[in-house]
């Protein structure tokens, strides 16, 4: 069974204002001084939190599992961690996509930090947003890019199930996903044709390096890329998610998709030609209507309801998420995310009853943590 994996960013916040704190830096230290309670040679002694491009966040990823069970404990267990290291210097951690305080962030320091600031300007000084990536694994590079073709009208309903951050610098964006606005900014960032083959994949990466728009390989934030890193597809398209569960459900779904895609690439079917222009859309219509507006069907690129899109792709992913075993958890979960909602949903119901984005945040804060359902 294929394997997967998440990257949780986080955003710290004061326990008061709510507004974002560049303390990174001393929750970090934190965790480095939370190893110091393990005995010598424990194989875990390195954490799993890194810093982000803003000081106002903190990243977690988990290790790759074959079981959906595990990977929520994973996640619940580092946001745990993260909330205790938050604390022991002065702060929370809440996962939202966006600050829905007014915010002023802050780069970490570093060569690449330093370059991409120069490079992009107020893109990357506005840059303070919060993503969920989904690693999948791939036995190579040339199944990897088949995986790549056949997923990719499939994405954007992931963004729409995903979206939590309705708010930017104290104001409703008026969509469900402003994070993704935000990141689409960058140059190298959004959907990406159908390459075809592993070589043309890399031809394409190499191509867009030789510009010198780019600093790295890092930097190719394509929709869903094969990772520099790991031996996976790695899906980029979704906000973190205020409750747990629900980046466990992207997993399965992705898991699916891969392992569908897969499926028709060795059976020699083609993958959807679906033109990128349209796929630019139907990206921007989930990020602003997230689950509570028109989506667009990822067969026929019309609009439809967002019940009728993630029904689609569950649909599409059936037969590999019974099969995985996955079914079940798959089905309630889009049961419960169509009933109350992602998100930018909840958040937009906290704001109505308790009138202040600093009450938003701090009740995210606990349904990040698990504390408040």
């Amino acid at each position: 069974m294929r394997s997967v994996g998440v990257e949780e960013e986080l955003l710290l916040v004061d326990a008061h204002s709510g507004e974002p704190l560049a303390l990174a830096g001393a929750v970090l230290a934190a965790a480095d001084r939370s190893l110091g309670h393990r005995p010598p040679g424990d194989e875990q002694r390195r954490h799993a939190f890194e810093k982000e491009l803003q000081k106002e966040q903190v990243e977690f990823a988990t290790k790759p599992v074959t079981e959906m069970g595990e990977l929520q404990e994973e996640i619940t267990r580092y946001r745990t961690e993260a909330r205790r290291h938050a604390a022991s210097a002065g702060a929370l951690v809440v996962a939202l996509g966006t600050s829905p305080l007014p915010a002023r962030p802050s780069l970490n320091a570093g060569k690449r930090y330093a370059w991409l600031a120069e490079q992009f300007g107020l893109t990357a000084q506005e840059q303070l947003t919060c993503g969920c990536h989904v690693h999948v694994s791939v036995e190579s590079d040339e199944e990897g890019v088949a995986v790549l073709d056949r997923i990719r009208p499939w994405l954007p309903v992931l963004t729409a199930m995903s979206a939590n951050s309705p708010y930017w610098q104290g104001t409703d964006s008026k969509y469900a996903s402003y994070r993704s606005r935000v990141w689409n900014r960058l140059p190298s960032a959004g959907p990406m044709d159908v390459f075809g083959s592993a070589d043309r994949y890399h031809e394409q990466v190499d191509a867009m390096l030789g510009t010198g728009v780019l600093h790295d390989r890092a930097m190719i934030y394509f929709d869903a890329r094969l990772s520099a890193t790991y031996p996976t597809v790695e899906v980029r398209v979704a906000d973190v998610c205020l409750e747990s569960s629900t980046p466990v459900l992207l997993a399965a779904l992705v898991r699916a998709l891969a392992e569908t895609a897969s499926r028709a690439w060795h059976n020699g079917e083609p993958p959807s030609r679906v033109d990128t222009n349209l796929l630019r859309l139907a990206a921007w219509r989930a990020g602003r209507s997230g689950l509570d507006g028109p989506l667009l069907h990822p067969k026929t690129m019309r609009e439809t309801s967002p019940a009728e899109a993630v029904q689609a792709l569950y649909a599409h992913a059936r037969q590999a998420l019974v099969e995985s075993g996955d079914d079940g958890r798959v089905r309630r979960g889009i049961a419960g995310l169509l009933e109350r909602g992602n998100g930018a949903r909840i958040q937009r119901e906290l704001l109505r009853e308790h009138g202040s984005l600093a009450a938003v945040v701090t009740h995210c804060e606990r349904i990040t943590g698990g504390s408040l359902a």
